[in-house]
């Protein structure tokens, strides 16, 4: 029915979690949607015969996601 490669499926389902992450009303928990997005565009951007604009931008957007997660868990 659907003639869909792994790597079209892994970009949808990337998309789909980080238009999820932005219904988020609690920062923290957009902060953990939102990274898994960007780790599923990381291997998206792998799958795509590498494209490092995908890559470098979701990695660094997943790293500051990181960052403020950390200090506010350790805050905690």
């Amino acid at each position: 029915m659907f003639d869909i490669s792994l790597t079209e499926l892994v970009g949808y389902l990337a998309s789909l979690v980080l238009m999820i992450s932005f219904l988020m009303k609690n920062i923290n928990t957009l902060r953990i949607i939102n990274s898994t997005g960007c780790a599923l565009f990381v291997i998206y951007g792998f799958l795509l015969a590498t494209s490092w604009p995908i890559i470098i931008s979701n990695t660094f957007i997943l790293g500051v996601n990181i960052y403020y997660l950390t200090k506010h868990y350790r805050k905690n």
